[in-house]
C-alpha cells in the first residue's frame, strides 16, 4: 500500500490502498527452526480470491537460487551487492551503495499528506543517506506540531517494464508502515506490486498485487525477524512476478492478464497514522537500506552469446 506527495517529482500524490474490502488469498511462511513450514488459508471477503497464485515450497538447501548478495564485513549489513551476472537470463543494469552523504541522482523525497489518509505526513529530513545506508526515519516532529512523520522516497527517474529488484534492508522497530514496492511511472494505481509491507509489525511482512479497475489484490505473508538484514527480491516478467527473500522463492503470482505492464519505478516509505489510529509508533523507527541491485533482461542475442 502506499501514499505520499513529493515535491521534487512532478506527481503531487502517490498510493492509495484498500485493504479491508476486497478478495485476499493470504499464505503465511513460517520459520521453524532451520526449516521451512508452508500454512495456507484463505481470508474471503465475499467470494472467492480472483487468483491464489502458485506457492513453492521454500527448501532448506544451502545454496540461494536468486541473488543475496557475497559476503563484505565492510558492508553495514555484512553483504556486498550481488555482481552482475548473479540472476540468470539477465544482466545487472543499476547497482547503488549508499556509501555518500546525499540522494544518489533518480531518486526523490517525498514530502506532503499521504492520499490515503490526510491525517499522515511525510517530511524531506525523514530521508537522508549516511553511514553506508539511506536511512528512512519516523519521529515526532517539532516542526509537524510533534506529529509522527516518516519517510518516503522513489527512484523515479528511472521507470522500466519488466525486471528484477533487490533490496538489503531492515527495520529498527515496528510502528509504521514500512513498505517496499513498484509504482507506476503514471501515477495511476493499479497496477501495483508491493514486494515488502509490514503493516507496523515486526516480526512479519507481506507481499500484495494489485490490479484492475476495482483494485483487487492477491496477498501472502511471512513471518520473518525484520529487525534482522534481509535480502528482499522481486522478478517481474510477462508470465510471473516471483517474491524473494535471502535467496529463496515465497511467493508467485502468475495470472499473466493481471500481471502490470506498465512502466514502475522503485519506491519506499514509511507510513504513521495515529490520528486514525493505524500504523502508530510508539517510538522512533527507521527502515534501513543497505544496498539496492537492479538487473534487465537478456536480449535473445545476449543470451546466445552468454
Amino acid at each position: 500500500m502506499s501514499a505520499s506527495a513529493s515535491n521534487a517529482h512532478p506527481p503531487t500524490s502517490r498510493r492509495g490502498h484498500h485493504r479491508g474490502n476486497r478478495r485476499v488469498a493470504l499464505v503465511t511462511v513460517v520459520t521453524v527452526t532451520s526449516a521451512l513450514a508452508v500454512v495456507i488459508w484463505f481470508a474471503l471477503a465475499g467470494s472467492t480470491p480472483e487468483n491464489t497464485g502458485s506457492f513453492p515450497v521454500v527448501t532448506t538447501s544451502p545454496t540461494p537460487s536468486y541473488p543475496v548478495g557475497h559476503v563484505d564485513a565492510s558492508e553495514p549489513s555484512g553483504m556486498a551487492p550481488p555482481g552482475a551476472h548473479a540472476l540468470a537470463g539477465y544482466s545487472r543494469s543499476y547497482v547503488s551503495d549508499f556509501s555518500g552523504t546525499t540522494i544518489p541522482p533518480g531518486w526523490f523525497k517525498f514530502t506532503g499528506k499521504p492520499n490515503i489518509d490526510l491525517t499522515g505526513q511525510f517530511g524531506a529530513r525523514h530521508v537522508l543517506e549516511s553511514g553506508g545506508l539511506l536511512r528512512l526515519n519516523t519521529w515526532r516532529d517539532p516542526q509537524y506540531a510533534n506529529k509522527w512523520v516518516g519517510g518516503g522516497i522513489c527512484q523515479c527517474g528511472l521507470a522500466r517494464i519488466y525486471g528484477a529488484y533487490f533490496v538489503r534492508s531492515r527495520i529498527s522497530a515496528s510502528g509504521p508502515n514500512e513498505v517496499q514496492l513498484l509504482w507506476p511511472a503514471s501515477n495511476i494505481s493499479p497496477p501495483e506490486i508491493d514486494f515488502n509491507e509490514t503493516g507496523s509489525h515486526h516480526l512479519s511482512t507481506s507481499w500484495t498485487i494489485h490490479w484492475g479497475v476495482e483494485n483487487s489484490i492477491d496477498q501472502r505473508s511471512i513471518i520473518i525477524d525484520m529487525t534482522k538484514w534481509h535480502t528482499w527480491g522481486v522478478i517481474w516478467s510477462p508470465s510471473a512476478v516471483t517474491f524473494t527473500v535471502d535467496g529463496k522463492a515465497w511467493g508467485e503470482f502468475s495470472t499473466r492478464a493481471n500481471i502490470a505492464n506498465v512502466p514502475m519505478t522503485l519506491d519506499f516509505e514509511q507510513l504513521a497514522l495515529c490520528q486514525s489510529g493505524r500504523y502508530c509508533p510508539s517510538a522512533p523507527a527507521s527502515m534501513l537500506i543497505d544496498w539496492v541491485a537492479e538487473y534487465t533482461p537478456l536480449t535473445p542475442t545476449e543470451r546466445t552469446l552468454r
